[in-house]
């Protein structure tokens, strides 16, 4: 996954600062997780790309740093965003202490990982949320389906039930607190998007 996203750091940057801006419900999204997690410590951006999500919650007022598994996405992101810090890095072990964080948006960053993987994911979110923070998943939503596989052009990626996603996060330790359906825009994949909304007790 890291070379292919090396591969193509330039071009999804420029896609997806196109796509992202703009809709009125992931904006509701973003900006419900920042009433969650505003003045409670940082916030990590997990697989945050070329960073412009991360920018995104600074100007909502949280302490937002990014981490991303390629490190071209993460020159991108610096040259961008260079006030901000973003580190390379992976979901899977972060270089963070344990209840350091009040906050994760994971944005179309476990889509890739398979769903084997996916529990292991939700415990290192948990490992590293202080007791009441959030998480917000973005990700492509499989309806009343099995998880299914698709190819995502840069490298395969998985549609989810969102109430599978629910049930591993609940084992992870971590407790829904909203979920959100849309239907995707000109220009997304033909697939209905899914936000889930998490918390730790």
């Amino acid at each position: 996954m890291t070379a292919a996203y090396d591969a193509v750091a330039v071009r999804y940057a420029e896609f997806v600062r196109g796509i992202w801006d703009g809709d009125p419900l992931d904006r509701a999204a973003w900006a419900a997780f920042a009433d969650f997690a505003r003045g409670r410590g940082p916030v990590a951006d997990l697989g945050c790309g070329p960073g412009h999500l991360t920018a995104h919650l600074r100007s909502l007022g949280l302490d937002a740093f990014g981490v991303d598994v390629s490190p071209e996405m993460v020159s991108l992101a610096r040259a961008a965003q260079p006030e901000l810090r973003f580190e390379v890095g992976s979901m899977a072990a972060l270089d963070l202490p344990d209840e350091s964080l009040a906050g994760i948006l994971s944005w179309y960053s476990v889509i890739h990982a398979p769903p084997s993987e996916v529990a292991g994911y939700f415990a290192e979110f948990t490992r590293t949320l202080a007791s009441g923070g959030h998480v917000l998943l973005g990700f492509f939503e499989a309806g009343d389906g099995p998880v299914s596989e698709f190819d995502h052009k840069v490298t395969t990626a998985y549609r989810w039930p969102l109430g599978e996603l629910v049930d591993i996060a609940a084992a992870a330790g971590l407790a829904e607190v909203g979920r959100m359906y849309r239907e995707p825009v000109e220009g997304e994949r033909p697939f209905r998007q899914g936000r889930l909304l998490l918390r730790k007790p």
